[in-house]
């Protein structure tokens, strides 16, 4: 498999089992704690982040290092950037042209995405 698939790969994995870990830290909580759904989902959310940044670092950026909290910080603020930008584009898409909102969430997304992976890259993960 050629470096740049297996980069693709390893970002579409990582970010698919963080969504994972993110829906089954959500259902867990709010099953298992008293707990109402915006902290239970706060949490997941964290839960998905740490989960998002291992993985990240090492099937997508190929880093085997230990990582250090100013990256996870970094890491944070790249993700919790591109929640941003995914919820504002989705609106702004919406209040723009009013679509199906399958439609709009998923252009937002790829737009989300798309940052992500550039705050990833050049930014969290640099070389």
């Amino acid at each position: 498999m050629g470096s740049r698939l297996r980069h693709a790969l390893g970002f579409l994995v990582s970010g698919g089992l963080a969504f994972l870990a993110d829906a089954a830290g959500l259902e867990a909580l709010s099953r298992l704690t008293p707990l109402p759904p915006l902290a239970c989902r706060a949490l997941s959310i964290a839960l998905a982040m740490v989960v998002s940044w291992r993985l990240q670092r090492r099937l997508t950026f190929g880093r085997r290092d230990r990582g250090s909290w100013a990256e996870f910080a970094a890491f944070a603020g790249v993700a919790w950037a591109a929640a941003a930008i995914n919820y504002g584009s989705f609106a702004l898409i919406l209040w723009l042209r009013p679509m199906p909102l399958l439609a709009a969430m998923t252009a937002s997304s790829v737009l989300a995405m798309a940052w992500s992976y550039l705050g990833f890259r050049f930014w969290v993960f640099r070389r």
